[in-house]
């Protein structure tokens, strides 16, 4: 493969804490990953809840494929993530205890080819905590510029 695929969910970051991430399988069908492939996917306002003991995500978009027949894929489906019973059961708990959730993070392609999806256990910003964000931001921005002088 020469491109590498990583799609990213730059909404995340600006509102949650991301406290611990984790890398999940999805499940697809082939319509879906050839999407995937062409970078036709967003993660914006998507989010992973449990239903039973299996953990999906919601409000990923991955684009129709163009060149598919009649099997084509529903864009905004929601896909299993595979994850072994004893992070499913971490994910759970840290879930439930605290006022916390479940974020996709980035989304790409491994060296096998398989499609993975990196979610984090988060906790909602406030207000105020996004404003020092912003201030972290253009302190590192000018602090850069200073260095490159």
């Amino acid at each position: 493969m020469s491109s590498v695929i990583k799609i990213k969910n730059k909404r995340a970051s600006w509102e949650y804490h991301l406290i611990d991430k984790i890398v999940a399988g999805i499940v697809l069908t082939g319509t879906e990953i050839k999407s995937i492939r062409n970078g036709k996917a967003s993660l914006a306002d998507s989010y992973c809840y449990f239903e039973g003991h299996e953990l999906y995500v919601r409000g990923m978009h991955i684009a129709e494929y163009t060149f598919a027949s009649y099997n084509n894929h529903l864009a905004k489906r929601d896909r299993k993530l595979l994850l072994n019973a004893r992070e499913l059961r971490k994910l759970h708990t840290k879930v439930k205890e605290k006022s916390m959730t479940i974020v996709p993070v980035t989304l790409f392609i491994n060296e096998k080819g398989l499609a993975k999806l990196e979610i984090a256990i988060a906790k909602g910003k406030h207000h105020y905590d996004k404003r020092d964000s912003l201030k972290e931001k253009d302190s590192k921005r000018d602090l850069d510029r200073l260095l490159k002088r």
